[in-house]
């Protein structure tokens, strides 16, 4: 399973990458992997805003609905348009062009909740 070494891991198989105080957030390959094929993403309305640990989004897959937990608390900044029409980018490119949402980060010390990338590879390991 690719884990990028670039990027914060929630138990709940989110991941957010996070640049001063906004963050894209996505889920991970291995979540994408054990979902099989996306069909459809329900993601936050811009504007939203979204608790560490709560339900943010929605992916469907040909298998089953599941929510997608924000990491961290925060304001929706944008969501990645490319998923309404495309949303099996999630599958093929989840880290770059399958990402959910951007987010304005409201506590940013929540960070140290959330695994490293070694600790996360320790999870799905």
């Amino acid at each position: 399973m690719n884990v990028p070494d670039d990027l914060k891991y929630a138990d709940t198989h989110e991941w957010i990458r996070v640049d001063g105080d906004t963050g894209v957030v996505g889920i991970t390959d291995h979540a994408q992997n054990e979902l099989t094929d996306i069909v459809y993403v329900d993601p936050p309305k811009v504007g939203a805003l979204v608790a560490a640990s709560q339900p943010a989004a929605v992916v469907e897959s040909v298998k089953a609905a599941s929510d997608i937990y924000s990491p961290v608390d925060g304001e929706v900044l944008e969501v990645n348009a490319s998923l309404s029409t495309e949303p099996a980018l999630v599958n093929t490119s989840p880290y770059e062009n399958g990402w959910l949402y951007k987010m304005r980060l409201s506590n940013p010390s929540q960070l140290a909740t959330l695994k490293s990338p070694d600790e996360y590879r320790t999870q799905i390991g």
